[in-house]
């Protein structure tokens, strides 16, 4: 398969940053966290700067609540009409530290992985020593780095998925890409940030994979 070269993206904001944008948002207030506790998180971790994210646990801060959070030109983040179950997408290949708040490390959109299947890829990643993001975790990049979405250069979120009753896997994957404002996203939602999905062994053109080396709490 081709590979796409990857976009060199802008270092992100320093963590105390970072607490601050979410407190401006209102994040810590759906985690039920007091506003200082984001702070007092991040203010003595140190030699992380431009490297690394902040999240909050999805058990805390579930994509459904962040997605209308993310705004692109002026419009609202949402989650496709027929993902009502996006909250049930769990962590599938990452041990997230039991804590409210954890940072992310060796962030990568995976351009060069465009046109892959989530099948492709995931083997590829684990072979390089990287876990795919979970959904939460591409929502909590983008809010701190919206130019992390680009047209043509959006990403797929693997880390989360969802698993039926019976314990097989739901083949659907998250992903964030940019609406097109066609069918039932609305032509109001025009190139507003989308959290939608694909299949599992399907492949797209503009979608990489986004993904992390390591998460920790320090």
């Amino acid at each position: 398969m081709p590979e796409t070269p990857s976009t060199t993206l802008a270092p992100l904001p320093p963590l105390a940053t970072q607490a601050e944008r979410l407190i401006e948002l209102g994040v810590h207030e759906l985690a039920g966290m007091a506003a200082d506790e984001l702070r007092t998180f991040v203010k003595d971790l140190g030699g992380t700067e431009g490297h690394t994210l902040l999240a909050v646990h999805p058990d805390r801060a579930p994509a459904s609540a962040l997605a209308p959070l993310l705004r692109r030109e002026g419009k609202s983040g949402f989650v496709v009409t027929d993902m009502p179950d996006v909250d049930a997408f769990a962590p599938y290949t990452a041990e997230l530290p039991d804590v409210p708040l954890y940072l992310v490390t060796g962030l990568d959109r995976g351009d060069h992985m465009s046109n892959w299947s989530p099948d492709e890829a995931l083997p590829a990643l684990t072979a390089d020593g990287r876990t795919p993001l979970l959904l939460t975790e591409g929502i909590h990049w983008v809010l701190q780095q919206p130019a992390a979405l680009e047209r043509n250069r959006c990403f797929m979120t693997i880390g989360s998925r969802l698993r039926r009753p019976d314990g097989t896997l739901d083949a659907r994957t998250p992903a964030i890409w940019i609406s097109n404002g066609t069918g039932r996203d609305g032509r109001e939602r025009r190139n507003a940030p989308k959290i939608g999905w694909c299949w599992w062994n399907n492949r797209h053109t503009w979608l990489g994979f986004g993904s992390a080396t390591g998460r920790s709490t320090t």
